[in-house]
């Protein structure tokens, strides 16, 4: 069984922010491949389903970003699963564009909060993520105020589209095929740029 987390904040005020791409890309799956929900417990609102002939849970935890890790490793604990095997994080990087995604089989928490929280609670880096690319913050603006701002029209369509490409990486990851989705989508250009450049040719 793989536990599959999106990250974010809970409550209106935050839908639709950068800093919730997270609970975005859950949203995304849950309709996917139609996930039914199994309610609130584990400081999450989670469901149960098959993706890629594997079972698995979505979480989005209700703890707010900076504790996220609370809610994870309940997850993992009261499950009993390997987070460096069984354990799948999609959140937001402001290092990527948007329309990009970087998928890694481990590493630092690169000063965002939630997967400092995820990384404290379970005491490993060693866990697979999925970051998706919400855009660089503009110069005189600060951290917080920015990934607590929502997308303009244009990067809300990139960023849709990442999703999907983060939900097709999901799929190679529960296929036992990390590297493939690394090699697919970790990428200078977006998947749909190259395939728009190859049309050209």
């Amino acid at each position: 069984m793989y536990i599959v987390v999106g990250l974010g904040n809970p409550t209106k005020q935050y839908e639709g922010t950068r800093h919730n791409v997270g609970f975005d890309t859950i949203d995304y799956l849950v309709d996917e491949y139609r996930v039914p929900s199994s309610g609130l417990k584990h400081k999450a609102m989670y469901g149960k389903g098959v993706i890629a002939g594997q079972k698995a849970i979505l979480a989005k935890p209700l703890t707010y970003m900076n504790l996220s890790g609370e809610s994870v490793s309940e997850l993992v604990n009261y499950y009993k699963v390997d987070p460096e095997e069984e354990l799948i994080v999609i959140y937001d990087d402001v290092s990527l564009a948007p329309g990009y995604i970087r998928v890694r089989k481990k590493g630092s928490a690169g000063g965002h909060n939630g997967i400092k929280s995820i990384i404290a609670q379970l005491g490993t880096d060693k866990f697979k993520r999925i970051r998706v690319g919400v855009g660089e913050k503009p110069k005189n603006w600060d951290l917080a105020d920015y990934v607590l701002s929502p997308f303009s029209k244009e990067e809300r369509g990139l960023v849709d589209e990442a999703i999907r490409y983060a939900g097709d990486a999901l799929e190679l990851i529960l296929q036992d095929d990390l590297d493939g989705a690394m090699n697919k989508y970790n990428r200078k250009v977006p998947v749909q740029d190259e395939e728009n450049d190859a049309e050209k040719e």
